[in-house]
């Protein structure tokens, strides 16, 4: 049974060789014979010695940790971006340590601070934004930033964002083509650097066009603001005939609403357009066309950004369209 706590200075003695000799063993790249390490890894079994990464760490300076602070970490995309930066840290010989906020800039304030404490070498902001005095003492704390879908420069930090407003921009001219005549943007009062950059694509485009847009916000960004956004959209007067949903999850709210509150049928009477590609929106009873955040893509650019001496300079991911069942197909000519 392994010591309650064992060093590697027990390690050295069992296995008769200098402490340095046990250092160098779980050193990547070290120099040391091949049977000296083989005496270092069969005493370390014995005894059950494992390297205290940390501690060594802080000796050199880094830790190997990476903050990932985000808020909505239980919603479909979100989970899907933490895994992959979680996994992909981890391949890299990272520790990822999630830090888990609300979307305001002061949770995000005092999750640095956190992080700083904990003497992380970088963090991942994927909510809020740190104020610039805050960003500032990362960098003097030699923490590495990256903003991810962030709307504001902040020194010593990289940015990763999507071309939010482009998809906006290609959503308008979906529906368009597709023959819709009563357009309508659909979004919550979230007012995130994302959402808002979405809403300001398609009503960009819509008015180059000279077309009009009934503009709903409401709530937070959930299913059931779908509901009611559905709800709402489906009462008015000039019901509209084409909708563009900021976010996939407000889509499968507001597509439930139309069809079972409603009675209206997709695409015939509705066209919808989603964004982020969320797991749900490929179930047969969404079959949503939306735009997929490209989870991959996103999380080869942070890491990218992390790596020493990378260039604090802002990474464009596009994003791509995926054609479903939700947009009616224009008549031929």
């Amino acid at each position: 049974m392994a010591r309650a706590s064992v060093s590697a200075k027990d390690v050295a003695e069992l296995a008769g060789v200098s402490r340095t000799a046990v250092s160098r063993s779980f050193t990547p790249g070290a120099s040391v014979s091949a049977e000296t390490r083989a005496k270092v890894q069969v005493a370390a079994e014995q005894l059950g010695y494992h390297v205290n990464h940390l501690a060594r760490g802080l000796l050199r300076a880094e830790t190997g940790l990476v903050a990932l602070i985000a808020a909505e970490i239980d919603t479909p995309y979100r989970s899907a971006l933490l895994a992959a930066l979680s996994g992909r840290l981890q391949q890299a010989g990272k520790v990822a340590l999630l830090i888990n906020t609300d979307r305001s800039d002061d949770s995000v304030a005092r999750a640095l601070r956190q992080a700083i404490s904990y003497r992380t070498d970088a963090a991942v902001v994927l909510s809020g934004m740190p104020d610039v005095s805050l960003a500032e003492t990362c960098l003097r704390n030699g923490m590495r930033l990256v903003l991810i879908n962030r709307d504001e420069e902040r020194p010593g930090a990289a940015r990763v964002r999507l071309d939010d407003a482009a998809a906006g921009r290609s959503a308008f001219a979906a529906l368009v083509a597709a023959g819709c005549a009563r357009l309508a943007l659909a979004s919550s009062r979230a007012g995130t650097p994302s959402l808002v950059a979405r809403e300001e694509g398609f009503l960009a485009a819509a008015r180059a066009a000279g077309r009009q847009v009934t503009v709903e916000r409401i709530g937070a960004t959930s299913y059931r603001t779908g509901l009611d956004l559905g709800t709402a959209l489906m009462t008015r007067p000039d019901r509209p005939d084409g909708v563009f949903c900021t976010t996939d999850l407000l889509a499968c709210g507001l597509m439930d609403a139309a069809r079972h509150r409603f009675a209206a049928a997709i695409p015939r009477d509705l066209s919808v357009i989603g964004f982020d590609d969320i797991a749900q929106a490929g179930w047969e009873a969404y079959d949503l066309t939306t735009f997929r955040q490209p989870v991959d893509a996103l999380t080869e650019a942070a890491l990218d950004a992390l790596a020493p001496g990378a260039e604090d300079h802002t990474r464009l991911v596009q994003t791509q369209l995926v054609w479903r069942g939700s947009v009616r197909r224009a008549e031929p000519g």
